[in-house]
């Protein structure tokens, strides 16, 4: 296996004039065969992960997502496309940079935490010594401290998808592929992972995140791309996709049981809850609105253009792919 310089890899990343991308996907296609029959998986695929930042790639079950990932990672063969990460072509010594959590990841159950994570560094050609070392440290990062000496037939479902974080973690690597990380997590495993992953990010690690868990989605990713049926169906940042042109929404608080009447005829989406109200109303009508609630004694709070849910846009979106095909 050649050696890569770490600091060679980064510069590449680096063009004058363009955005340095982390991952960069393009035409990716794979065709599979089956009884003389052809089946595209994915076609014309094209995806780019800018260094630095959180990337999620959404669609429903078939739509190519795995397949996209696997031919990134030289798992699968593509059929045509070209793939790169950290500026070079996307081979096995390059690879070796990425660290990945499968959709289901499978360790050997008769294997302790740290005996898995040895295998593994060892594969990564790391030094034994810093092997035990950032095993510890992961471990305690995703919240297994101290049960690095259990054997992995111990642990539930939730403790073995931390533990695939910890091992996608080892060796420092500069991107991640994550494949639906928050399987299998209750509600406080699910806001850790968003939590790691917003460090993460904050420490200049890319990562391109695959989910089912849209709010998980909505909440890290700066930039998504919707795939349907195989192929591209959105991509761009979340809040330009989620905006609402010309709408704006307002969040405002008073103590009166109703808004005033000139108001509602103009607003809608209204919603109340403990003295708090919220509501959307067309551009060129929000001067009107804030003078009328004001007038009725109620004080504005925030004011912002108006997006609507990522699980309604992408809801949309696919439903209309399906209309296509």
């Amino acid at each position: 296996m050649s050696e890569i310089a770490t600091d060679e890899i980064m510069s590449a990343c680096v063009s004058g004039a363009d955005e340095a991308f982390a991952i960069r996907i393009e035409n990716a296609h794979k065709q599979y065969t089956r009884g003389g029959s052809v089946r595209e998986a994915v076609r014309d695929v094209s995806l780019f992960v800018a260094e630095g930042s959180v990337h999620g790639l959404l669609g429903p079950n078939g739509a190519g997502k795995t397949s996209t990932i696997k031919m990134l990672l030289g798992l699968l063969r593509p059929t045509a496309g070209r793939f790169e990460i950290l500026g070079y072509e996307a081979a096995p010594e390059i690879r070796r940079y990425v660290g990945f959590l499968p959709e289901q990841p499978y360790f050997p159950p008769h294997l302790t935490a740290q005996q898995v994570m040895s295998l593994i560094g060892r594969a990564l050609e790391m030094p034994t010594s810093r092997i035990a070392s950032q095993a510890e440290e992961l471990l305690e990062k995703v919240g297994l401290a101290g049960r690095g000496t259990d054997r992995l037939s111990s642990y539930s479902r939730g403790m073995l998808q931390r533990f695939g974080l910890a091992q996608a973690l080892l060796g420092e690597p500069r991107v991640l592929v994550l494949d639906e990380p928050a399987s299998g997590l209750d509600p406080l495993g699910q806001r850790d992972v968003r939590d790691l992953i917003n460090s993460l990010r904050a420490e200049g690690i890319s990562i391109l995140l695959s989910s089912h868990q849209l709010s998980e989605v909505e909440a890290v990713c700066d930039e998504v791309t919707i795939l349907a049926a195989g192929r591209v169906a959105s991509r761009g940042r979340i809040e330009d996709l989620l905006r609402v042109d010309g709408q704006v929404a307002m969040r405002i608080e008073g103590t009166g049981p109703d808004l005033p009447t000139s108001v509602t005829a103009i607003a809608h989406s209204i919603d109340s809850s403990g003295g708090e109200w919220s509501l959307a109303a067309p551009e060129e009508s929000v001067r009107e609105v804030v003078d009328a609630l004001y007038e009725g004694g109620f004080r504005l709070i925030t004011l912002s253009p108006r997006r609507e849910s990522l699980e309604d846009y992408f809801a949309k979106l696919v439903a209309e792919e399906r209309e296509v095909f």
